[in-house]
């Protein structure tokens, strides 16, 4: 008997060993993968919490809104993060702290089902991106049912996010030195979700996209948003709509009119940034590093600190700065973001 319990257990512990060595590290590679894990070593006193896509954890430096403002707050981004993550995340978010302020980036309204958000391995990447970080809950279930499609069931299942190795098992071939770096360990990537860009690359010419035969957001995506609106009022905590200030994907007119429209009868705050940009400050030749579809450092801080003087006088978002103990933790942090801002530089 006791020699099929230590058979067993060596299994065990080969598989999980063979589970960690071929799960993606996104270290090196496709660092935002990293970003919704990092969370929970920062869960907790976070007044403000911003949830969306890259584009608030790439165009909103939470050092600055603490630097400026004294406000603490966290970034729960991840690529391509569709509404209905986002609301679970922000579900198991409660179980953690309660904010203050939720900020979210209305730019996902436009995915209504997962099978609008692209083909089906681009698609299942991302979803990885999101999921695979969170911590095993209900909201982590939910999310990951809510991902997928039917026709998607047999290969991304349930089964495959409770035992990766039987997604991840034909890796052999992909395995780098990354890998083996980082078995069992990971280095911090982003700065209380904040993901830095120091390049840059200006914007040059307008985009142009084709015109859409439907403007029309989806019900799936309206029903999210207001399960959102729900959950941040029973909790007290304050709901800001916001579209991030990006050149592409397009925010077409018709999609802001309905997000007018929507904060209006809803009454809750919705700010298109892309209608400041002036006072803002954003110069599409220096403070982007991708040609226009996201801020680098300097576009990311001209942002929060314009958003961190309204988060500040109209929510009232309290200044911490003579707290002893949140300035050390967060001088800390920030010691971290100017030397990320100094290398990569």
């Amino acid at each position: 008997m006791k020699q099929r319990i230590a058979f067993l257990s060596a299994c065990l512990a080969l598989l999980w060993l063979l589970q960690c060595l071929l799960w993606p590290k996104y270290m090196c590679d496709n660092k935002e993968g990293a970003l919704i894990g990092e969370y929970y070593a920062n869960a907790g006193n976070n007044d403000v919490i911003f949830i969306g896509d890259c584009e608030v954890y790439e165009n909103f430096s939470p050092i600055t809104l603490w630097e400026e403002y004294g406000i603490t707050s966290y970034i729960r981004g991840s690529p391509q993060q569709t509404i209905w993550q986002s609301y679970y995340l922000l579900e198991e978010i409660f179980r953690y702290e309660t904010p203050k302020v939720v900020v979210f980036n209305v730019l996902s309204m436009k995915y209504d089902t997962p099978a609008s958000t692209g083909n089906q391995s681009r698609r299942e990447a991302y979803n990885r991106m999101t999921l695979d970080g969170m911590r095993w809950s209900s909201s982590k279930v939910k999310a990951i049912l809510a991902s997928m499609t039917e026709e998607e069931r047999e290969w991304e299942s349930l089964l495959t996010y409770l035992f990766p190795i039987f997604r991840y098992h034909s890796r052999w071939s992909q395995l780098t030195r990354e890998d083996f770096t980082y078995l069992f360990r990971r280095d911090t990537v982003g700065i209380n979700g904040y993901l830095m860009q120091t390049g840059v690359k200006p914007a040059g010419d307008a985009y142009s996209e084709a015109p859409l035969a439907d403007y029309t957001f989806g019900q799936n995506s309206f029903d999210y948003l207001d399960k959102i609106a729900r959950l941040c009022k029973s909790h007290g905590t304050q709901l800001l709509l916001i579209k991030a200030p990006s050149l592409s994907p397009v925010w077409w007119p018709e999609w802001d009119a309905q997000m007018v429209r929507y904060g209006q009868v809803h009454g809750i705050p919705y700010i298109n940034l892309l209608s400041h940009q002036a006072e803002i400050g954003i110069d599409w030749n220096t403070d982007t590093y991708d040609a226009g579809l996201h801020l680098n450092v300097s576009g990311a801080e001209k942002a929060a600190r314009w958003l961190g003087r309204i988060l500040s006088e109209e929510y009232l978002v309290p200044d911490h700065r003579d707290d002893a103990e949140i300035s050390r933790l967060w001088a800390e942090k920030a010691s971290f973001y100017n030397t990320q801002k100094q290398y990569k530089e």
